[in-house]
């Protein structure tokens, strides 16, 4: 949704006390009142964003009503915890050129046509991509030329039906089967992560706004509006007592309550005396984040813990209450209750609550392989400068130029 904002100057303290009595005299109604105060908080926040930002206003616009949408309170916390991760995954572009893009997403995709469809359906589809549509036109030069997400998503839809449609793909696979809910189309495409705030499109299938159509879903995302909104919810819209926004810039990028296990690992770790990595995740995962049976080290030193101290508490109870691990409620689990009471008779303080989660950060998108703790301070500089533009900010002048930043 876009709302159209009329030219708007500050208001001076004249001008307000003037509007007061215009209002006790005509009446002003609280429809007009919101409108006022609508108008007047995204004058602020298009000043927050840095100036090199085209159509600030507009985006400014975008984030309030997603905020509105997601139920976020308008913080000074919140608007420039938005704001610093859509500078740092995209400088404010709802569809952002990716460098070598075409080469890496040829790479990812391949091994995942392999792995889903065999050598035999592999090759098959290389042959489409050299000689179809048409040998001057073919996939593979149209994929070279791509520059952006959407492009390569768009391209990649089109290669896909072409090859269902010309090699039975439904003969090779045994039928079109749905893969958490969505078909084998949305399984194979590379591209997970979309948009200006770039989120993984499961979130986005998960917490779907209007259609539930994967492919209306990621034309949405690809949109500003569409992007701020699923990457505000994803930043935001989840309970957590994290006394400093890093952390939750860190789960941004590592997985949801990555920073309070990585602590709850950390406790562990000095519990039991072994090293454990410290990597946000108690269990095991597969590619697609599905829980393995494998049992990780966390688990297993929670296990020998529980068994040590006598909680009669099985493996299975014990497993039950970390599948929760990615929800609030873990929290108010057995498992999580006792390692944290534990930790505070041992050594006489309360157990941390979060840190950061040491996890590498790789993918086609990237010209080399970064960390989360480089991820999250990074955000973190951007949001330390907008909160102090914020607090700095006179809002009864009209004197702020609409190049600063």
């Amino acid at each position: 949704m876009e709302i159209a904002i009329p030219p708007f100057k500050l208001l001076t303290p004249l001008t307000c006390s003037t509007l007061a009595c215009i209002c006790l005299i005509s009446g002003c109604n609280k429809h007009e009142d919101s409108n006022i105060t609508r108008y007047a908080e995204n004058d602020k926040v298009y000043r927050l964003i840095p100036g090199r930002v085209k159509d600030r206003k507009q985006w400014a616009t975008d984030i309030l009503t997603a905020m509105d949408e997601n139920k976020d309170p308008h913080t000074l916390e919140n608007i420039c915890s938005v704001i610093a991760i859509i500078d740092q995954e995209s400088s404010f572009h709802a569809n952002p050129v990716v460098p070598n893009l075409a080469e890496d997403a040829k790479k990812a995709l391949f091994e995942r046509v392999e792995l889903k469809l065999g050598n035999i359906g592999l090759v098959r589809f290389k042959i489409m991509l050299k000689d179809k549509p048409s040998l001057d036109d073919n996939f593979m030069s149209q994929i070279g030329k791509i520059r952006t997400e959407r492009d390569l998503d768009l391209l990649y839809r089109q290669m896909f039906d072409y090859f269902r449609d010309h090699y039975g793909l439904s003969v090779i696979t045994g039928a079109m089967s749905l893969i958490e809910g969505h078909d084998m189309k949305e399984y194979l495409n590379p591209i997970k992560t979309l948009g200006s705030m770039q989120v993984h499109v499961n979130y986005a299938f998960k917490h779907a706004r209007a259609s539930s159509k994967s492919e209306e879903i990621r034309d949405e995302m690809y949109t500003q509006s569409g992007g701020v909104y699923y990457g505000t919810g994803r930043l935001l819209n989840y309970p957590a007592r994290y006394d400093d926004p890093i952390y939750r810039f860190a789960d941004y990028n590592s997985g949801i309550y990555s920073s309070r296990n990585a602590a709850f690992q950390q406790v562990i770790s000095k519990l039991s005396d072994i090293p454990l990595a410290l990597d946000g995740d108690l269990l095991s995962y597969d590619k697609d984040q599905n829980a393995l049976s494998d049992r990780s080290n966390t688990e297993s030193q929670i296990d020998l813990i529980a068994d040590q101290q006598h909680w009669g508490m099985s493996v299975n109870n014990i497993r039950s209450d970390l599948l929760k691990e990615k929800d609030a409620s873990f929290e108010d689990t057995a498992t999580y209750r006792k390692i944290n009471e534990y930790y505070k008779e041992r050594f006489k303080k309360d157990a941390p609550y979060a840190v950061m989660p040491h996890v590498e950060i790789s993918g086609p998108k990237l010209s080399r392989d970064y960390d989360t703790n480089w991820y999250a301070n990074r955000v973190n500089g951007r949001y330390l400068r907008c909160a102090n533009i914020g607090r700095h900010m006179r809002f009864n002048s009209s004197s702020t130029s609409d190049d600063d930043e």
